[in-house]
């Protein structure tokens, strides 16, 4: 198994599946199954997942709510979806810990990085909900973040896309995919990996990230063999 840590990057509208809002729970049981496949093969599993199937605090911001506000709620979102990924992992048998930034004592624990790490440890998969509990902070930058505080190996960043191209793939049927580029490249070409924040973090503490197609059942397993799936970006 080339990755011994990982932190899964998952996006809030991929657990939409054919759905045009909220969660599929098919979708939710193919992805447990992927995460229980290598979990089995003893990889620790750490898991960020978005909101935005349910709630994005730039979308508040557009409609003339505060924007911090906003950010919140988009918080809120994203431990829903926590909740709802926990609930699949345990119904395919694995143990899991959820803990969240912002306090919620009656659903979560709160994020302590070495009760997490522990957790880790023991065989735990363990989901960060609320992304940094910060606002202006998207759950881009809460992977980035909680991956380099639990010493994870690498970002596995799962998409709808396979990999990281030239341009838009779907626009643009020249466009070409990268099998690896560096965060260099990746930035002065203008790519959109992750945000910023979370880039930049990625790319000073030298966390390479996995850009992959999530949709495909094996795939995780695949990369997790050291086989060639998706873009990798690091230094």
């Amino acid at each position: 198994m080339k990755y011994r840590r990982i932190l899964l990057k998952l996006s809030g509208e991929s657990l939409m599946g054919d759905k045009q809002f909220g969660i599929d729970n098919q979708r939710l049981s193919v992805y447990a199954e992927q995460i229980k496949e290598i979990h089995d093969l003893g990889a620790e599993v750490a898991i960020v997942i978005g909101g935005g199937n349910i709630f994005r605090g730039v979308q508040a911001e557009e409609g003339g709510m505060d924007r911090t506000h906003g950010d919140y709620m988009g918080m809120l979102a994203t431990m829903i979806n926590s909740m709802a990924l926990q609930a699949a992992l345990e119904s395919a048998g694995l143990q899991t810990r959820l803990q969240s930034a912002i306090e919620m004592k009656e659903i979560s624990e709160p994020y302590v990085r070495r009760r997490a790490v522990r957790h880790l440890e023991k065989g735990r998969v363990v989901i960060f909900g609320a992304g940094t509990g910060n606002p202006y902070f998207t759950t881009d930058s809460a992977a980035s973040l909680r991956a380099i505080e639990i010493n994870a190996d690498v970002i596995l960043k799962g998409t709808r896309v396979d990999g990281i191209y030239t341009a838009d793939p779907e626009k643009d049927p020249t466009a070409t995919k990268f099998d690896v580029i560096t965060f260099e490249d990746a930035y002065s070409r203008g790519l959109k990996v992750m945000d910023m924040t979370a880039f930049t973090l990625c790319m000073e503490n030298d966390l390479p990230i996995i850009v992959f197609d999530m949709d495909s059942p094996g795939n995780l397993k695949r990369l997790m063999d050291g086989e060639q799936v998706g873009t990798i970006v690091r230094n």
